[in-house]
């Protein structure tokens, strides 16, 4: 009998397409399965810049994630760290910790990571402007949790509890989301 290993073996890309008609939601493919997501309330952009709301066109690895409590199971391939009330995500282009995990109360403007919704619960950090870091092309790219409806993100790519617990284990560093126009 022959034991199927898809099951169990990690995802080496995640491909994301827009939403016919709707350019603030997709369709993300892994493995052959789709499932909706939400996408920047700037839609695809090529030209990704600070605050336009646009989720960068392209591949981006996954490099790590964050978790909150015990919303979801900690196996992953991935680096994954707690969500503590101290972690914040700098996004100011002038700051030199732009577009990196600050820890909080902290000087420049920034992003609370432990947020009174359920939208980080589970943060996967993409390498989008990681490196090198260029002022003003962006931060806090993530894959993460949608909203109900999937409304607009800010720039990220979102699904449901669901779907994350189900990639979440399957997920590594050697994994690729990309992002495509059609």
């Amino acid at each position: 009998m022959q034991v199927s290993r898809q099951k169990h073996s990690f995802i080496k890309r995640i491909t994301v397409r827009p939403r016919p008609g709707k350019p603030t939601q997709g369709l993300l493919v892994a493995d052959g399965v789709v499932f909706p997501c939400a996408l920047g309330r700037g839609g695809i952009t090529a030209n990704k810049r600070e605050g336009d709301g646009g989720t960068p066109l392209g591949p981006m690895r996954l490099l790590s994630g964050y978790l909150r409590d015990n919303r979801f199971a900690r196996r992953s391939r991935l680096p994954l760290a707690p969500i503590t009330a101290d972690l914040g995500w700098c996004e100011v282009p002038d700051d030199r910790n732009y577009n990196r995990p600050v820890r909080i109360p902290y000087g420049a403007s920034h992003e609370c990571m432990r947020r009174d919704d359920t939208l980080y619960d589970a943060c996967i950090v993409l390498d989008w402007n990681i490196r090198p870091r260029k002022r003003g092309r962006g931060s806090a790219i993530f894959f993460h949790l949608a909203r109900p409806g999937f409304t607009p993100t800010q720039g990220c790519v979102a699904v449901t509890h669901a779907v994350m617990a189900r990639l979440l284990p399957r997920l590594s560093r050697d994994t690729v989301l990309e992002v495509r126009r059609g």
